[in-house]
């Protein structure tokens, strides 16, 4: 279900923060993205929690609604089996809705600056990798900028500036709130990262075999030859897809896209590569998915309709600079390789500001 009450610069930040590498095998992730706005667009909601397994909005809460809300039919099971669990997190947003309101006048006036749109924005969860590492990660960001990030192999916090070196030193001052951290992310959080996996196996999952095609187009200037290898309708999102010449990996000459949803859950895909009309024969585009038993190679074709296929080339490089463009314009704190999500039904609180840490169940 669509963030209908969410600003479009938020929907970009948590695009880019979902965004992950299309290289490597499965993986799986829990991820909560908090946003506090001082003085929004009017009717635009102040506060804004959303959660998700992978990349698949289950929960969500704003300011507006007051209630936190499953979007995804699977998370039905948790009600049935634990009923108080969305009356808790509701009070848990709320509570997180005033300490960030508080925290932003307290940052707005650390950092000397007037009244206006400024944002506090807060992340964490965990990454249980194929290989069955963990990971995780805790970090804040203000004015789309980092504010401090947890280490948790260092039980340290680190901080860019000197104003936010006011709260580092607040939270390194007490080894048993870091250490509570590193627990939370490597323990607690995997636990409730596969009870949702169990929750909503028959959709997380599940896995989609690739669709590929080849377009071509002949250069008019130099003769040379553009092809595009399409990557449509997999799941899950991690792919690997790569030119290759004389069956070794090939990255000269190439443009690759992101990983793109499609409406119906699964993902596409495409990447570009400039060729020597003679040399035609050395090149393929290759396809590793988690629901391909043997890569897919396919070779390149000779461009048997030049004129249609530059429009639809075109159209992918225009699509991929605007993105680019976006994003750019968009001072994100968010590390993409992090991953996230909390749950538990009680919360840690330690002294100071900015330190009441509400975690999710």
């Amino acid at each position: 279900m669509a963030l209908r009450n969410a600003p479009f610069w938020l929907l970009v930040l948590l695009a880019v923060a979902l965004r992950d590498s299309c290289d490597g095998a499965s993986s799986h992730s829990l991820k909560y993205f908090f946003t506090s706005i001082l003085e929004p667009s009017q009717g635009l909601p102040h506060f804004v929690t959303v959660g998700y397994v992978d990349d698949q909005l289950f929960s969500y809460y704003d300011s507006n609604i007051r209630r936190e809300q499953p979007r995804v039919s699977w998370m039905e099971k948790v009600g049935k089996e634990d009923p108080q669990y969305w009356d808790r997190n509701t009070q848990t947003s709320h509570g997180d809705e005033e300490d960030f309101r508080h925290h932003l006048e307290i940052l707005r006036n650390r950092y000397n600056q007037s009244e206006g749109f400024h944002t506090l924005q807060r992340m964490y969860g965990c990454e249980l990798r194929s290989d069955g590492k963990k990971g995780g990660f805790y970090q804040y960001g203000y004015d789309g900028r980092t504010y401090i990030t947890f280490d948790k192999e260092t039980l340290t916090w680190v901080a860019p500036d000197p104003q936010a070196q006011i709260t580092q030193r607040k939270w390194d001052a007490d080894p048993g709130w870091s250490q509570r951290k590193k627990i939370y992310l490597e323990e607690i959080c995997i636990e409730w990262l596969e009870k949702h996996l169990s929750y909503g196996n028959e959709t997380l999952l599940r896995t989609e075999p690739p669709v590929v095609t080849m377009s071509s187009r002949t250069e008019v200037e130099d003769g040379m030859e553009t092809h595009v290898c399409r990557v449509h309708g997999f799941y899950p999102r991690e792919i690997d897809a790569s030119w290759t010449r004389d069956g070794e990996v090939w990255l000269q000459d190439t443009l690759y896209a992101s990983v793109a949803p499609n409406a119906d859950g699964t993902y596409h895909y495409w990447i570009s590569i400039w060729v020597d009309p003679k040399e035609r024969g050395r090149y393929r585009c290759r396809v590793e998915h988690d629901s391909l038993q043997d890569p897919l190679d396919l070779e390149l074709k000779e461009p048997t309709d030049s004129k249609s296929n530059l429009g639809l080339i075109i159209g992918f490089v225009v699509a991929a600079l605007v993105v680019v463009g976006v994003i750019a314009g968009i001072v994100v704190f968010i590390n993409r390789r992090q991953e996230d999500y909390n749950a538990v039904p009680t919360s840690w609180s330690h002294l100071g500001e900015m330190d009441v840490i509400e975690v999710k169940s």
